[in-house]
Protein backbone atom coordinates (compact mmCIF):
# COMPACT_ATOMS: atom_id res chain seq x y z
CA UNK A 1 0.00 0.00 0.00
CA UNK A 2 1.62 3.22 -1.14
CA UNK A 3 0.86 6.21 1.06
CA UNK A 4 1.04 9.83 -0.05
CA UNK A 5 1.53 12.95 2.05
CA UNK A 6 -0.97 15.62 1.06
CA UNK A 7 -2.51 18.86 2.28
CA UNK A 8 -6.23 19.54 2.61
CA UNK A 9 -7.17 23.14 3.40
CA UNK A 10 -3.62 23.78 4.57
CA UNK A 11 -3.40 20.82 6.97
CA UNK A 12 -1.17 17.75 6.53
CA UNK A 13 -2.62 14.28 5.98
CA UNK A 14 -1.51 10.92 4.67
CA UNK A 15 -3.70 8.84 2.32
CA UNK A 16 -3.44 5.72 0.22
CA UNK A 17 -2.50 6.40 -3.39
CA UNK A 18 -5.45 6.76 -5.80
CA UNK A 19 -7.94 7.49 -3.03
CA UNK A 20 -10.45 9.99 -4.39
CA UNK A 21 -10.59 13.45 -2.88
CA UNK A 22 -14.12 12.71 -1.64
CA UNK A 23 -13.03 9.55 0.17
CA UNK A 24 -9.94 11.22 1.59
CA UNK A 25 -11.90 14.14 2.97
CA UNK A 26 -14.44 11.78 4.51
CA UNK A 27 -11.64 9.98 6.35
CA UNK A 28 -10.61 13.23 8.01
CA UNK A 29 -14.06 14.54 8.89
CA UNK A 30 -14.45 16.94 5.98
CA UNK A 31 -17.82 16.72 4.24
CA UNK A 32 -17.97 17.53 0.54
CA UNK A 33 -21.50 17.90 -0.87
CA UNK A 34 -22.69 15.52 -3.59
CA UNK A 35 -25.94 14.95 -5.45
CA UNK A 36 -25.17 12.40 -8.17
CA UNK A 37 -22.53 10.25 -6.48
CA UNK A 38 -23.36 6.74 -5.29
CA UNK A 39 -20.36 4.65 -4.33
CA UNK A 40 -19.60 1.84 -6.80
CA UNK A 41 -22.68 2.36 -9.00
CA UNK A 42 -22.88 6.04 -10.01
CA UNK A 43 -19.41 7.57 -9.97
CA UNK A 44 -19.90 9.95 -12.89
CA UNK A 45 -19.02 13.44 -11.59
CA UNK A 46 -22.10 14.89 -13.27
CA UNK A 47 -23.76 17.16 -10.71
CA UNK A 48 -20.62 19.29 -10.08
CA UNK A 49 -21.56 19.92 -6.44
CA UNK A 50 -18.35 18.30 -5.23
CA UNK A 51 -15.99 20.56 -7.19
CA UNK A 52 -12.76 21.30 -5.33
CA UNK A 53 -9.49 23.01 -6.13
CA UNK A 54 -6.25 21.11 -6.64
CA UNK A 55 -3.22 23.35 -6.70
CA UNK A 56 -1.71 23.32 -10.19
CA UNK A 57 -4.84 21.96 -11.88
CA UNK A 58 -6.20 24.09 -14.71
CA UNK A 59 -9.77 24.08 -13.35
CA UNK A 60 -11.86 22.88 -10.43
CA UNK A 61 -12.10 19.08 -10.22
CA UNK A 62 -14.88 16.68 -9.24
CA UNK A 63 -13.86 15.27 -5.86
CA UNK A 64 -15.93 12.11 -6.27
CA UNK A 65 -13.88 10.85 -9.22
CA UNK A 66 -10.55 12.68 -8.91
CA UNK A 67 -7.80 10.29 -7.67
CA UNK A 68 -4.99 11.55 -5.47
CA UNK A 69 -1.93 10.11 -7.22
CA UNK A 70 0.89 12.57 -6.47
CA UNK A 71 2.98 13.19 -3.38
CA UNK A 72 2.40 16.66 -1.99
CA UNK A 73 -1.00 17.22 -3.62
CA UNK A 74 -2.65 20.34 -2.19
CA UNK A 75 -6.44 20.37 -2.07
CA UNK A 76 -8.89 23.13 -1.14
CA UNK A 77 -12.54 22.30 -0.42
CA UNK A 78 -13.96 25.49 1.07
CA UNK A 79 -12.68 28.62 -0.68
CA UNK A 80 -15.01 31.53 -1.55
CA UNK A 81 -14.81 30.54 -5.21
CA UNK A 82 -15.82 26.96 -4.45
CA UNK A 83 -18.73 27.99 -2.24
CA UNK A 84 -20.00 30.41 -4.89
CA UNK A 85 -19.64 27.76 -7.57
CA UNK A 86 -21.76 25.33 -5.58
CA UNK A 87 -24.35 27.99 -4.84
CA UNK A 88 -24.66 28.85 -8.52
CA UNK A 89 -25.02 25.16 -9.41
CA UNK A 90 -27.90 24.86 -6.96
CA UNK A 91 -29.57 28.00 -8.28
CA UNK A 92 -29.33 26.67 -11.81
CA UNK A 93 -30.95 23.41 -10.71
CA UNK A 94 -33.77 25.34 -9.08
CA UNK A 95 -34.36 27.33 -12.26
CA UNK A 96 -36.06 24.25 -13.75
CA UNK A 97 -37.37 22.58 -10.62
CA UNK A 98 -40.85 22.27 -9.14
CA UNK A 99 -40.36 24.17 -5.90
CA UNK A 100 -43.58 23.12 -4.14
CA UNK A 101 -41.53 21.96 -1.17
CA UNK A 102 -44.22 22.23 1.52
CA UNK A 103 -46.37 19.60 -0.19
CA UNK A 104 -43.50 17.39 -1.37
CA UNK A 105 -43.25 13.95 0.28
CA UNK A 106 -39.50 14.45 0.59
CA UNK A 107 -39.64 17.82 2.38
CA UNK A 108 -37.23 17.75 5.34
CA UNK A 109 -35.54 14.69 3.83
CA UNK A 110 -34.50 16.14 0.47
CA UNK A 111 -30.80 16.42 -0.31
CA UNK A 112 -31.38 19.30 -2.72
CA UNK A 113 -33.40 21.20 -0.12
CA UNK A 114 -30.75 20.61 2.55
CA UNK A 115 -27.94 21.92 0.34
CA UNK A 116 -29.96 24.95 -0.72
CA UNK A 117 -30.43 25.89 2.93
CA UNK A 118 -26.75 25.31 3.70
CA UNK A 119 -25.58 27.49 0.81
CA UNK A 120 -28.22 30.21 1.17
CA UNK A 121 -29.45 30.07 -2.42
CA UNK A 122 -31.78 32.49 -4.15
CA UNK A 123 -34.42 30.23 -5.67
CA UNK A 124 -35.42 32.96 -8.16
CA UNK A 125 -31.87 33.80 -9.27
CA UNK A 126 -32.33 32.34 -12.74
CA UNK A 127 -35.83 32.74 -14.14
CA UNK A 128 -36.67 31.53 -17.62
CA UNK A 129 -38.10 28.63 -19.57
CA UNK A 130 -39.20 25.58 -17.61
CA UNK A 131 -40.07 22.07 -18.69
CA UNK A 132 -43.27 20.44 -17.47
CA UNK A 133 -44.12 16.76 -17.22
CA UNK A 134 -47.25 14.89 -16.23
CA UNK A 135 -46.77 12.63 -13.23
CA UNK A 136 -46.47 8.93 -14.02
CA UNK A 137 -48.85 7.17 -11.62
CA UNK A 138 -49.32 4.12 -13.81
CA UNK A 139 -47.82 1.57 -11.40
CA UNK A 140 -49.14 0.39 -8.07
CA UNK A 141 -45.93 1.08 -6.21
CA UNK A 142 -44.59 4.53 -7.07
CA UNK A 143 -45.14 8.01 -8.44
CA UNK A 144 -42.63 9.48 -10.88
CA UNK A 145 -42.56 13.28 -11.01
CA UNK A 146 -39.95 14.48 -13.47
CA UNK A 147 -40.70 18.08 -12.49
CA UNK A 148 -38.60 17.41 -9.40
CA UNK A 149 -35.85 15.49 -11.21
CA UNK A 150 -32.34 17.00 -11.22
CA UNK A 151 -30.92 14.49 -13.76
CA UNK A 152 -28.44 13.07 -11.24
CA UNK A 153 -29.01 9.60 -12.77
CA UNK A 154 -28.89 7.80 -9.44
CA UNK A 155 -32.16 6.05 -10.27
CA UNK A 156 -30.79 4.98 -13.64
CA UNK A 157 -27.71 3.52 -11.96
CA UNK A 158 -29.80 1.67 -9.38
CA UNK A 159 -32.09 0.25 -12.08
CA UNK A 160 -29.10 -0.89 -14.14
CA UNK A 161 -27.49 -2.39 -11.04
CA UNK A 162 -30.67 -4.44 -10.66
CA UNK A 163 -30.23 -5.71 -14.25
CA UNK A 164 -33.61 -4.26 -15.16
CA UNK A 165 -32.56 -1.04 -16.86
CA UNK A 166 -36.00 0.21 -17.88
CA UNK A 167 -35.18 3.88 -17.30
CA UNK A 168 -32.52 6.16 -18.72
CA UNK A 169 -31.88 9.59 -20.21
CA UNK A 170 -34.14 10.42 -23.14
CA UNK A 171 -34.21 13.44 -25.47
CA UNK A 172 -31.34 15.96 -25.60
CA UNK A 173 -30.24 19.33 -24.28
CA UNK A 174 -32.81 21.31 -22.31
CA UNK A 175 -35.40 18.59 -23.04
CA UNK A 176 -33.34 15.80 -21.45
CA UNK A 177 -35.40 13.75 -19.00
CA UNK A 178 -35.27 10.40 -17.25
CA UNK A 179 -37.83 8.06 -18.74
CA UNK A 180 -38.55 4.73 -20.35
CA UNK A 181 -37.86 3.74 -23.94
CA UNK A 182 -40.24 5.44 -26.36
CA UNK A 183 -41.39 7.56 -23.41
CA UNK A 184 -43.65 4.76 -22.16
CA UNK A 185 -45.19 4.68 -18.68
CA UNK A 186 -43.51 2.45 -16.11
CA UNK A 187 -46.53 0.14 -16.13
CA UNK A 188 -45.87 -0.59 -19.81
CA UNK A 189 -42.30 -1.83 -19.38
CA UNK A 190 -40.75 -4.65 -17.42
CA UNK A 191 -40.20 -2.75 -14.16
CA UNK A 192 -40.11 -5.27 -11.31
CA UNK A 193 -41.42 -2.80 -8.69
CA UNK A 194 -38.35 -3.16 -6.44
CA UNK A 195 -38.30 0.55 -5.54
CA UNK A 196 -34.52 0.81 -5.37
CA UNK A 197 -34.87 3.98 -7.44
CA UNK A 198 -36.93 5.58 -4.66
CA UNK A 199 -34.36 5.04 -1.92
CA UNK A 200 -31.52 6.57 -3.94
CA UNK A 201 -33.39 9.55 -5.43
CA UNK A 202 -32.13 12.72 -3.69
CA UNK A 203 -35.38 14.65 -4.29
CA UNK A 204 -39.10 13.95 -4.60
CA UNK A 205 -38.90 12.83 -8.21
CA UNK A 206 -39.50 9.18 -7.24
CA UNK A 207 -41.64 8.34 -4.23
CA UNK A 208 -43.74 5.39 -3.13
CA UNK A 209 -47.45 5.55 -3.88
CA UNK A 210 -48.96 6.68 -0.58
CA UNK A 211 -51.73 4.43 0.76
CA UNK A 212 -51.91 5.91 4.26
CA UNK A 213 -55.22 7.70 3.59
CA UNK A 214 -56.83 4.32 2.83
CA UNK A 215 -55.57 2.96 6.16
CA UNK A 216 -56.85 5.95 8.12
CA UNK A 217 -60.21 5.60 6.35
CA UNK A 218 -60.47 1.93 7.32
CA UNK A 219 -59.53 2.72 10.93
CA UNK A 220 -62.34 5.30 11.07
CA UNK A 221 -64.95 2.87 9.72
CA UNK A 222 -66.84 1.24 12.63
CA UNK A 223 -68.02 -1.59 10.37
CA UNK A 224 -64.45 -2.75 9.68
CA UNK A 225 -62.16 -4.88 11.84
CA UNK A 226 -58.70 -3.63 10.91
CA UNK A 227 -55.73 -5.91 11.46
CA UNK A 228 -52.11 -4.94 10.88
CA UNK A 229 -49.00 -7.10 10.63
CA UNK A 230 -45.39 -5.98 10.36
CA UNK A 231 -42.56 -7.62 8.42
CA UNK A 232 -39.46 -8.91 10.24
CA UNK A 233 -37.14 -6.14 9.06
CA UNK A 234 -39.37 -3.22 10.09
CA UNK A 235 -38.28 -3.53 13.74
CA UNK A 236 -34.68 -2.82 12.68
CA UNK A 237 -35.42 0.21 10.47
CA UNK A 238 -38.48 2.12 11.67
CA UNK A 239 -36.49 3.93 14.37
CA UNK A 240 -34.42 5.71 11.71
CA UNK A 241 -37.52 7.68 10.71
CA UNK A 242 -37.50 9.19 14.20
CA UNK A 243 -33.80 10.01 14.41
CA UNK A 244 -32.75 6.84 16.23
CA UNK A 245 -29.40 5.18 15.40
CA UNK A 246 -29.28 2.90 12.36
CA UNK A 247 -29.90 -0.67 13.47
CA UNK A 248 -31.98 0.11 16.56
CA UNK A 249 -34.52 -2.61 17.38
CA UNK A 250 -37.86 -0.91 18.07
CA UNK A 251 -40.17 -3.94 18.22
CA UNK A 252 -41.86 -2.91 21.47
CA UNK A 253 -42.33 0.76 20.57
CA UNK A 254 -43.69 -0.25 17.18
CA UNK A 255 -46.29 -2.55 18.74
CA UNK A 256 -47.35 0.23 21.11
CA UNK A 257 -47.61 2.78 18.30
CA UNK A 258 -49.76 0.44 16.18
CA UNK A 259 -52.16 -0.12 19.06
CA UNK A 260 -52.33 3.64 19.61
CA UNK A 261 -53.18 4.19 15.95
CA UNK A 262 -56.34 2.17 16.57
CA UNK A 263 -55.75 -1.18 14.89
CA UNK A 264 -58.03 -3.87 16.30
CA UNK A 265 -55.26 -6.46 16.23
CA UNK A 266 -51.51 -6.10 15.85
CA UNK A 267 -49.76 -9.22 14.57
CA UNK A 268 -46.15 -10.08 13.75
CA UNK A 269 -45.38 -11.21 10.19
CA UNK A 270 -42.62 -13.31 11.77
CA UNK A 271 -45.46 -15.76 12.29
CA UNK A 272 -46.06 -15.73 8.53
CA UNK A 273 -42.33 -16.25 8.00
CA UNK A 274 -42.40 -19.29 10.29
CA UNK A 275 -45.41 -20.60 8.38
CA UNK A 276 -43.50 -20.09 5.12
CA UNK A 277 -40.64 -22.23 6.44
CA UNK A 278 -43.02 -25.03 7.36
CA UNK A 279 -44.49 -25.10 3.87
CA UNK A 280 -41.27 -24.35 1.97
CA UNK A 281 -39.22 -26.82 3.98
CA UNK A 282 -41.80 -29.52 3.36
CA UNK A 283 -41.86 -28.70 -0.34
CA UNK A 284 -38.06 -28.90 -0.52
CA UNK A 285 -37.98 -32.30 1.20
CA UNK A 286 -40.67 -33.59 -1.16
CA UNK A 287 -38.77 -32.36 -4.22
CA UNK A 288 -35.59 -34.05 -3.02
CA UNK A 289 -37.28 -37.33 -2.19
CA UNK A 290 -39.66 -37.48 -5.14
CA UNK A 291 -37.42 -36.13 -7.89
CA UNK A 292 -39.01 -32.71 -8.21
CA UNK A 293 -37.50 -29.73 -10.01
CA UNK A 294 -34.19 -28.75 -8.44
CA UNK A 295 -32.66 -26.47 -7.46
CA UNK A 296 -35.69 -25.10 -5.66
CA UNK A 297 -35.64 -21.31 -5.37
CA UNK A 298 -37.35 -19.23 -2.68
CA UNK A 299 -40.42 -17.15 -3.56
CA UNK A 300 -40.62 -14.67 -0.67
CA UNK A 301 -39.48 -11.62 -2.62
CA UNK A 302 -42.09 -10.27 -5.09
CA UNK A 303 -39.54 -8.15 -6.95
CA UNK A 304 -37.43 -11.25 -7.56
CA UNK A 305 -40.49 -13.26 -8.62
CA UNK A 306 -41.51 -10.58 -11.13
CA UNK A 307 -37.92 -10.41 -12.41
CA UNK A 308 -37.99 -14.15 -13.06
CA UNK A 309 -41.38 -13.87 -14.78
CA UNK A 310 -40.09 -11.14 -17.10
CA UNK A 311 -36.51 -12.18 -17.78
CA UNK A 312 -36.19 -15.93 -16.99
CA UNK A 313 -39.72 -17.33 -17.47
CA UNK A 314 -38.40 -20.77 -18.43
CA UNK A 315 -37.03 -21.13 -14.88
CA UNK A 316 -40.35 -20.52 -13.13
CA UNK A 317 -40.76 -24.26 -12.31
CA UNK A 318 -37.76 -23.89 -10.01
CA UNK A 319 -39.61 -21.41 -7.78
CA UNK A 320 -41.22 -22.67 -4.61
CA UNK A 321 -44.99 -22.53 -4.91
CA UNK A 322 -45.21 -21.01 -1.42
CA UNK A 323 -46.72 -17.58 -1.00
CA UNK A 324 -44.60 -14.96 0.74
CA UNK A 325 -44.91 -14.38 4.51
CA UNK A 326 -47.04 -11.29 3.80
CA UNK A 327 -49.52 -13.33 1.81
CA UNK A 328 -49.57 -16.31 4.15
CA UNK A 329 -50.19 -14.04 7.12
CA UNK A 330 -53.05 -12.32 5.33
CA UNK A 331 -54.57 -15.61 4.22
CA UNK A 332 -54.54 -16.92 7.79
CA UNK A 333 -56.04 -13.70 9.18
CA UNK A 334 -58.98 -13.98 6.78
CA UNK A 335 -59.51 -17.68 7.47
CA UNK A 336 -58.10 -19.12 10.71
CA UNK A 337 -58.24 -15.89 12.75
CA UNK A 338 -61.64 -14.86 11.34
CA UNK A 339 -63.07 -18.24 12.31
CA UNK A 340 -61.64 -18.16 15.83
CA UNK A 341 -62.77 -14.56 16.39
CA UNK A 342 -66.21 -15.15 14.88
CA UNK A 343 -65.80 -12.34 12.34
CA UNK A 344 -66.95 -12.40 8.73
CA UNK A 345 -63.66 -12.17 6.76
CA UNK A 346 -65.35 -9.72 4.40
CA UNK A 347 -65.47 -7.28 7.32
CA UNK A 348 -61.75 -7.61 8.00
CA UNK A 349 -59.27 -5.16 6.49
CA UNK A 350 -55.73 -6.52 6.54
CA UNK A 351 -52.91 -3.97 6.44
CA UNK A 352 -49.33 -5.11 5.98
CA UNK A 353 -46.29 -3.00 6.86
CA UNK A 354 -43.52 -4.02 4.51
CA UNK A 355 -39.94 -2.98 3.65
CA UNK A 356 -40.74 -3.41 0.00
CA UNK A 357 -42.90 -1.35 -2.35
CA UNK A 358 -43.21 -4.42 -4.60
CA UNK A 359 -45.56 -5.74 -1.92
CA UNK A 360 -48.11 -3.19 -3.16
CA UNK A 361 -48.07 -5.10 -6.44
CA UNK A 362 -47.96 -8.53 -4.81
CA UNK A 363 -51.24 -8.11 -2.91
CA UNK A 364 -53.05 -7.69 -6.25
CA UNK A 365 -51.52 -10.70 -8.02
CA UNK A 366 -53.79 -13.39 -9.40
CA UNK A 367 -53.88 -16.64 -7.41
CA UNK A 368 -53.00 -14.87 -4.17
CA UNK A 369 -56.38 -14.52 -2.43
CA UNK A 370 -59.22 -16.92 -1.72
CA UNK A 371 -63.02 -16.87 -1.76
CA UNK A 372 -62.99 -13.72 -3.90
CA UNK A 373 -60.91 -11.76 -1.38
CA UNK A 374 -57.34 -10.50 -1.42
CA UNK A 375 -55.16 -11.95 1.32
CA UNK A 376 -54.06 -8.40 2.19
CA UNK A 377 -56.07 -5.30 1.40
CA UNK A 378 -53.48 -2.53 1.84
CA UNK A 379 -49.69 -2.67 1.94
CA UNK A 380 -47.70 0.26 3.27
CA UNK A 381 -43.97 0.81 3.55
CA UNK A 382 -41.84 1.54 6.59
CA UNK A 383 -41.84 5.18 5.53
CA UNK A 384 -45.63 5.27 5.30
CA UNK A 385 -46.03 3.79 8.79
CA UNK A 386 -43.68 6.46 10.14
CA UNK A 387 -45.82 9.10 8.41
CA UNK A 388 -48.97 7.73 10.06
CA UNK A 389 -47.34 7.75 13.49
CA UNK A 390 -46.25 11.36 13.02
CA UNK A 391 -49.64 12.43 11.65
CA UNK A 392 -51.32 10.91 14.71
CA UNK A 393 -49.08 12.96 17.00
CA UNK A 394 -47.54 9.88 18.60
CA UNK A 395 -44.16 10.63 20.19
CA UNK A 396 -42.49 7.43 19.06
CA UNK A 397 -39.18 7.70 20.90
CA UNK A 398 -40.99 8.22 24.23
CA UNK A 399 -43.22 5.16 23.95
CA UNK A 400 -43.05 2.21 26.36
CA UNK A 401 -42.57 -1.23 24.88
CA UNK A 402 -45.75 -3.08 23.99
CA UNK A 403 -46.45 -6.53 22.60
CA UNK A 404 -48.07 -8.15 19.59
CA UNK A 405 -51.49 -9.73 20.04
CA UNK A 406 -51.84 -13.51 20.49
CA UNK A 407 -52.92 -16.09 17.89
CA UNK A 408 -50.45 -14.73 15.32
CA UNK A 409 -48.16 -12.63 17.47
CA UNK A 410 -45.41 -15.11 18.30
CA UNK A 411 -42.49 -15.26 15.92
CA UNK A 412 -39.24 -17.16 16.18
CA UNK A 413 -35.68 -16.07 15.59
CA UNK A 414 -35.90 -17.97 12.31
CA UNK A 415 -38.70 -15.65 11.25
CA UNK A 416 -36.85 -12.55 12.36
CA UNK A 417 -33.78 -13.21 10.22
CA UNK A 418 -35.96 -13.41 7.09
CA UNK A 419 -35.24 -9.69 6.82
CA UNK A 420 -31.54 -10.22 6.06
CA UNK A 421 -30.02 -11.88 3.02
CA UNK A 422 -29.35 -15.52 3.91
CA UNK A 423 -31.99 -15.48 6.62
CA UNK A 424 -34.59 -17.48 4.71
CA UNK A 425 -32.00 -20.12 3.89
CA UNK A 426 -30.80 -20.35 7.48
CA UNK A 427 -34.35 -20.54 8.81
CA UNK A 428 -35.18 -23.31 6.35
CA UNK A 429 -32.04 -25.28 7.21
CA UNK A 430 -32.86 -25.14 10.93
CA UNK A 431 -36.19 -26.85 10.30
CA UNK A 432 -35.20 -29.17 7.42
CA UNK A 433 -32.21 -30.50 9.38
CA UNK A 434 -34.38 -31.31 12.39
CA UNK A 435 -37.05 -33.00 10.25
CA UNK A 436 -34.60 -35.13 8.26
CA UNK A 437 -32.53 -36.20 11.26
CA UNK A 438 -35.43 -36.55 13.66
CA UNK A 439 -33.38 -34.67 16.24
CA UNK A 440 -33.52 -31.35 18.03
CA UNK A 441 -30.19 -30.08 16.77
CA UNK A 442 -28.40 -27.54 18.94
CA UNK A 443 -26.02 -26.15 16.32
CA UNK A 444 -28.37 -23.95 14.35
CA UNK A 445 -26.21 -21.00 13.29
CA UNK A 446 -25.38 -21.33 9.60
CA UNK A 447 -22.76 -18.61 9.45
CA UNK A 448 -21.65 -19.37 5.89
CA UNK A 449 -24.88 -17.95 4.45
CA UNK A 450 -24.76 -14.79 6.57
CA UNK A 451 -23.24 -11.47 5.61
CA UNK A 452 -23.88 -8.90 2.92
CA UNK A 453 -21.90 -10.48 0.06
CA UNK A 454 -23.96 -10.56 -3.11
CA UNK A 455 -23.48 -14.31 -3.63
CA UNK A 456 -22.74 -16.94 -0.97
CA UNK A 457 -22.39 -20.70 -1.36
CA UNK A 458 -22.17 -23.49 1.19
CA UNK A 459 -22.55 -27.25 1.47
CA UNK A 460 -24.09 -28.83 4.57
CA UNK A 461 -24.25 -32.47 5.60
CA UNK A 462 -27.84 -33.17 6.62
CA UNK A 463 -28.95 -36.68 7.59
CA UNK A 464 -26.15 -38.24 5.55
CA UNK A 465 -26.91 -36.11 2.49
CA UNK A 466 -24.83 -33.21 1.19
CA UNK A 467 -27.05 -30.22 0.52
CA UNK A 468 -25.41 -27.51 -1.55
CA UNK A 469 -27.06 -24.11 -1.25
CA UNK A 470 -26.62 -20.65 -2.72
CA UNK A 471 -27.79 -17.30 -1.41
CA UNK A 472 -27.87 -14.13 -3.46
CA UNK A 473 -29.34 -10.67 -3.10
CA UNK A 474 -29.70 -7.98 -5.76
CA UNK A 475 -30.95 -8.92 -9.19
CA UNK A 476 -27.51 -8.51 -10.77
CA UNK A 477 -26.38 -11.41 -8.62
CA UNK A 478 -29.60 -13.32 -9.26
CA UNK A 479 -28.83 -13.16 -12.98
CA UNK A 480 -25.41 -14.75 -12.34
CA UNK A 481 -27.03 -17.69 -10.53
CA UNK A 482 -29.80 -18.09 -13.09
CA UNK A 483 -27.32 -18.06 -15.97
CA UNK A 484 -25.43 -20.87 -14.20
CA UNK A 485 -28.65 -22.88 -14.08
CA UNK A 486 -29.16 -22.29 -17.80
CA UNK A 487 -25.59 -23.42 -18.45
CA UNK A 488 -26.01 -26.57 -16.36
CA UNK A 489 -23.34 -25.37 -13.95
CA UNK A 490 -25.54 -24.93 -10.88
CA UNK A 491 -25.21 -28.05 -8.74
CA UNK A 492 -27.29 -26.59 -5.94
CA UNK A 493 -30.34 -28.14 -4.35
CA UNK A 494 -31.71 -24.97 -2.74
CA UNK A 495 -31.28 -21.28 -3.62
CA UNK A 496 -32.41 -18.17 -1.78
CA UNK A 497 -32.87 -15.05 -3.90
CA UNK A 498 -33.77 -11.62 -2.56
CA UNK A 499 -34.50 -8.80 -4.96
CA UNK A 500 -32.90 -5.98 -2.98
CA UNK A 501 -29.15 -5.89 -2.24
CA UNK A 502 -28.72 -7.09 1.33
CA UNK A 503 -32.28 -8.35 1.52
CA UNK A 504 -35.37 -6.73 3.04
CA UNK A 505 -33.35 -4.52 5.40
CA UNK A 506 -32.40 -2.61 2.26
CA UNK A 507 -35.79 -2.76 0.60
CA UNK A 508 -37.30 -0.07 -1.58
CA UNK A 509 -39.73 0.94 1.17
CA UNK A 510 -37.17 1.41 3.91
CA UNK A 511 -36.12 4.76 5.46
CA UNK A 512 -34.28 7.00 3.01
CA UNK A 513 -30.74 7.89 4.01
CA UNK A 514 -28.89 10.70 2.19
CA UNK A 515 -25.98 10.01 -0.12
CA UNK A 516 -23.31 10.98 2.39
CA UNK A 517 -24.66 8.23 4.67
CA UNK A 518 -25.31 5.60 1.99
CA UNK A 519 -21.82 6.06 0.57
CA UNK A 520 -19.92 5.59 3.80
CA UNK A 521 -22.16 3.60 6.16
CA UNK A 522 -23.02 -0.07 5.61
CA UNK A 523 -26.78 0.20 6.11
CA UNK A 524 -27.34 -3.45 5.22
CA UNK A 525 -24.93 -4.74 7.85
CA UNK A 526 -26.11 -2.48 10.68
CA UNK A 527 -29.76 -3.26 10.09
CA UNK A 528 -29.12 -7.00 9.72
CA UNK A 529 -27.09 -7.01 12.94
CA UNK A 530 -30.21 -5.94 14.85
CA UNK A 531 -32.13 -8.91 13.43
CA UNK A 532 -29.47 -11.45 14.31
CA UNK A 533 -29.29 -10.06 17.84
CA UNK A 534 -33.07 -10.37 18.09
CA UNK A 535 -32.81 -13.98 16.91
CA UNK A 536 -30.37 -14.80 19.72
CA UNK A 537 -32.64 -13.30 22.36
CA UNK A 538 -35.96 -14.85 21.38
CA UNK A 539 -37.31 -17.89 23.28
CA UNK A 540 -37.88 -19.88 20.07
CA UNK A 541 -35.32 -19.95 17.26
CA UNK A 542 -36.79 -22.63 14.97
CA UNK A 543 -40.00 -22.16 13.04
CA UNK A 544 -41.39 -25.58 13.93
CA UNK A 545 -40.97 -24.82 17.65
CA UNK A 546 -43.37 -21.86 17.47
CA UNK A 547 -46.37 -22.87 19.64
CA UNK A 548 -48.76 -20.80 17.53
CA UNK A 549 -47.50 -22.55 14.39
CA UNK A 550 -48.10 -25.92 16.05
CA UNK A 551 -51.61 -24.80 16.99
CA UNK A 552 -52.57 -23.65 13.52
CA UNK A 553 -51.59 -27.01 12.03
CA UNK A 554 -53.25 -29.00 14.84
CA UNK A 555 -56.46 -26.99 14.75
CA UNK A 556 -56.81 -25.87 11.16
CA UNK A 557 -54.34 -26.86 8.44
CA UNK A 558 -53.67 -30.47 9.38
CA UNK A 559 -50.04 -30.78 8.38
CA UNK A 560 -47.50 -28.90 6.25
CA UNK A 561 -48.23 -29.45 2.58
CA UNK A 562 -51.81 -30.57 3.20
CA UNK A 563 -54.59 -29.96 0.69
CA UNK A 564 -55.95 -27.12 2.81
CA UNK A 565 -52.47 -25.61 3.19
CA UNK A 566 -52.03 -25.67 -0.58
CA UNK A 567 -55.37 -23.96 -1.12
CA UNK A 568 -54.51 -21.12 1.24
CA UNK A 569 -50.73 -20.85 1.28
CA UNK A 570 -49.48 -21.73 -2.20
CA UNK A 571 -49.64 -19.90 -5.51
CA UNK A 572 -48.60 -19.94 -9.16
CA UNK A 573 -46.62 -17.75 -11.55
CA UNK A 574 -46.99 -16.42 -15.06
CA UNK A 575 -44.50 -15.71 -17.82
CA UNK A 576 -44.50 -12.00 -18.66
CA UNK A 577 -43.24 -10.13 -21.68
CA UNK A 578 -40.24 -7.83 -21.49
CA UNK A 579 -40.63 -4.11 -22.25
CA UNK A 580 -44.16 -4.39 -23.55
CA UNK A 581 -45.16 -1.50 -25.84
CA UNK A 582 -48.89 -1.06 -26.30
Amino acid sequence: MEMLNIKINGKDYSVEKNTTILEACHQFGIKIPTLCYLKDINEIGACRMCLCEVKGARSLVAACVYPIDREGTEIFTNTPEIRQNRKTTLELLLSNHDKKCLSCPRSDNCELQTLCLEYGVDEQKFVGAETHYDEDVSTLHLVRNNNKCILCRRCVAACNEQYVGVIGAINRGFDTAIGCAFDKDLADVSCVSCGQCTVVCPTGALVEKDNTAEVFKALADPTKHVVVHTAPSIRATLGECFGMPIGTNVTGKMATALHMLGFDKVFDTNFGADLTIMEEGTEFIQRVKEGGVLPMITSCSPGWVKFCEHYYPDLLPHLSTCKSPQQMQGAMIKSYYAEKAGIDPKDIVVVSVMPCVAKKFEITRDDQGHDGMQDNDISISTRELAKMIKTAGIQFTDLPDGEFDPIMGIGTGAGTIFGATGGVMEAALRTVADVLTGEDLKQIDYNEVRGTDGIKEATYEVAGMNVKVAVCSGLKNAAVILDKIHAGEADYQFIEIMCCPGGCVNGGGQPIQPGHVRNFVDLKALRAKALYEDDLNLPYRKSHDNPEIKAIYDEYLGEPGSHKAHELLHTSYVARKKNVIK
